[in-house]
């Protein structure tokens, strides 16, 4: 790809990550969001020349004699502003500003207003922060005349001025230093709930698969919206800040420096860009670089988190050497990648640093000429340095930030991957799941109802069940069973609402009359009151129907173990598979659902509580549909489903029925 193809590219991705915050992008165009940046710096501006010239007429009234000591020719400096074009253009552009954002007012909702005006404040500060800059930039000249001359009593005066503008300038530096991280820290928050909303909507977590290494798209979708926002929302913010000052910088400068030596402004301008060009040029690798090392940094991270959240089943198996093995590949390849960075790192170093130093030599070479033939003064020089720095700085934020904007785009190119393709999947999911019920595949009813169904696995071409059809209904129990790899666990998704049919429809209860209960039980980070009661509010049940239920489940020892029912711990670890059954059975209870899903539910528990539990359910009137393995399984169920893992089916009376024996085609 071209540089200015992947320029755009990247700039569009940007835009799709920045612009929402401020805008909505779905109301807009990228090009109306510019004029609202570009209108938001004229209004500013507008703003700063009233500031300053009410700051002079106010201290003019007031303090008379202090406005002449601190603010020598700036009175003057701001009475010609206004007798030339300058000033009434300026206000002219304020109120086209102000204009433009009374048309956007509308779509400024939602609390869209604060960014643009804590956006507005660092701006200003910026200004003023610059106009200080260019001041010290005289009073540096004039100190190396005064000292030049011996010119005790006016070195004194202009120090004294030195001084009012760092006092001046320190406030101001530390309320931009609280607000652009403040500004970061709101915009991280919205756009990470942003990002959570749409990865927890339909059911997007459950089809991104983020673990697949194979995958070359999307990976490890924990750290990209947690670090990667984060470090992105911050980054944007300096970026943008600094650009901004840089711009102006460049242009508040740039008139000083021409005003001494035109010849050196040009010679700047082009030793800046040819910089640049070069950096830019060496620097592409970077960009690939820094992108997959994140990639691999979280790799990494999420196989420490595996060997964490398994450490029990790798003590039985004393899989350390193996657990290590995996560890020190995904460390190896993160180093073996960063090892590349480090000698990019350090070409561009070693560019940068003969940039910096050959550009020091300019000023002199330019400056010495004119001095020596006494058409400048001594304290030329000094103000030429600083302008010179300054323009230079200004000009080559590139060449001086190419690591870290490296960093920058890679994190930009992740985060706006991750939220397209998790936009993409819930959207594709949206129209499945919603439209499902449009387009004939199955109505909300009081009974599931499969009719030639083809059972297909996502992203596969395999049919594991080929036109299926059954009813469930209100006081019907399906046991399915079959070989492993048939398709029971699939068939439950289908039911649950998780796949949709290959071909046919399925007919399902709405959403909270159908609860799915794995054989392994989900334990979620939460106290035991919102492990009982999920999905439900954990409010929404007292202590003591929470207590019953646990005794109705057998699990009275639990009450008994933490009666502070808010207690947090790690429950996966602390609660054997069987504890985790039986109080998933009692989630089931308390959320009362008329139709549940049983995925060998009861396979870690004895025969006797696998029966009381069921009875539960019978006494409850509730419809289950049931996977399992077990004999014992046929006396709580009406029908058997039987699959042979070819495709074929048949149902069957469970009376009698031997679950041992072969499966056999329809």
């Amino acid at each position: 790809m071209k540089p200015f193809q992947a320029l755009r590219l990247q700039l569009g991705r940007l835009q799709r990550l920045a612009q929402p915050y401020f805008l909505p992008v779905e109301e807009t165009r990228s090009w109306q969001f510019l004029l609202l940046v570009v209108a938001l710096v004229a209004v500013v501006v507008g703003l700063t020349l009233l500031l300053l010239t009410g700051t002079v007429a106010l201290t003019g009234a007031l303090i008379p004699e202090l406005r002449s000591r601190f603010l020598p020719g700036v009175p003057e400096q701001v009475a010609s502003l206004w007798r030339s074009p300058f000033g009434p253009a300026v206000m002219v552009t304020m109120a086209a500003g102000l204009g433009c954002f009374g048309a956007f007012r509308s779509k400024l909702r939602q609390g869209r207003w604060l960014p643009w005006v804590l956006l507005g404040i660092i701006i200003l500060l910026i200004l003023v922060i610059n106009g200080i800059n260019v001041g010290i930039s005289f009073i540096a000249r004039n100190v190396d005349n005064a000292l030049v001359g011996y010119d005790q009593e006016n070195f004194w005066k202009i120090v004294g001025i030195y001084a009012f503008c760092l006092v001046l300038a320190l406030p101001i530096r530390a309320m931009q230093s609280y607000l652009i991280p403040r500004l970061g820290l709101l915009w991280r928050e919205w756009l990470s709930g942003r990002l959570l909303n749409r990865y927890l909507s339909n059911r997007a977590y459950y089809l991104l698969n983020p673990n697949d290494e194979s995958a070359e798209d999307i990976d490890n979708p924990d750290q990209r919206i947690s670090q990667d926002t984060a470090s992105f929302t911050t980054t944007s913010l300096s970026v943008t800040v600094e650009v901004m000052s840089a711009l102006l910088t460049f242009f508040s400068f740039i008139v000083v420096l021409w005003s001494i030596s035109s010849q050196l402004a040009l010679w700047l301008l082009i030793y800046s860009v040819g910089g640049t060009a070069v950096i830019v040029f060496a620097s592409r690798k970077l960009v690939a670089l820094n992108f997959q090392q994140l990639k691999l940094e979280a790799d990494f991270r999420y196989g420490l988190v595996h060997i964490r959240d398994n450490a029990e089943s790798i003590a039985f198996y004393r899989g350390e050497k193996q657990e290590s093995r995996e560890a020190e590949r995904r460390l190896g390849g993160a180093i073996r990648n960063y090892n590349r960075l480090i000698i990019w790192e350090a070409l561009i170093s070693v560019i940068q640093r003969s940039y910096d130093y050959f550009s020091r030599f300019l000023p002199w070479l330019v400056i010495a000429p004119i001095y020596f033939a006494r058409e400048v003064d001594f304290g030329v020089f000094g103000q030429a340095s600083i302008a010179f720095s300054q323009v230079l700085f200004s000009v080559s934020y590139i060449v001086n930030n190419i690591d870290r904007l490296a960093s920058f785009s890679a994190s930009i190119s992740r985060l706006e991957g991750f939220q397209g393709k998790v936009e993409e999947i819930s959207g594709a999911m949206a129209t499945t799941f919603t439209g499902e019920f449009l387009t004939g595949q199955g109505v909300p009813g009081d009974s599931i109802l499969v009719s030639h169904v083809d059972l297909v696995p996502p992203g596969t071409g395999r049919t594991l069940i080929h036109d299926l059809s059954l009813e469930v209904d209100r006081h019907q129990r399906l046991l399915v069973v079959g070989p492993s790899g048939c398709g029971k666990t699939s068939f439950l998704r289908l039911v649950s609402g998780l796949w949709p049919p290959g071909a046919g429809t399925v007919q399902r209860p709405k959403e909270g009359d159908l609860l799915f209960i794995p054989q392994k039980p989900y334990m979620l980070l939460g106290s035991l009151r919102e492990q009982l009661c999920y999905p439900l509010p954990a409010n929404r049940f007292s202590d003591e129907q929470l207590r019953h239920v646990l005794d109705e489940v057998r699990l009275p020892e639990l009450v008994h173990r933490y009666p502070d029912l808010d207690i947090k711990q790690d429950w996966p670890r602390l609660l054997s598979l069987g504890e985790q059954q039986r109080l998933g059975f009692a989630r089931l209870l308390l959320n009362s659902p008329r139709f549940v899903v049983l995925d060998e539910a009861t396979s870690a528990l004895d025969v006797a509580t696998e029966r009381h539990l069921y009875d539960l359910l019978l006494e409850r009137e509730m419809a289950f549909v049931s996977v399992g393995h077990r004999p014992t399984l046929t006396a709580f169920h009406d029908t058997v489903l039987e699959l042979d893992g070819q495709g074929n089916w048949r149902l069957l009376p469970a009376a009698g029925y031997d679950v041992g024996q072969p499966a056999s085609g329809a």
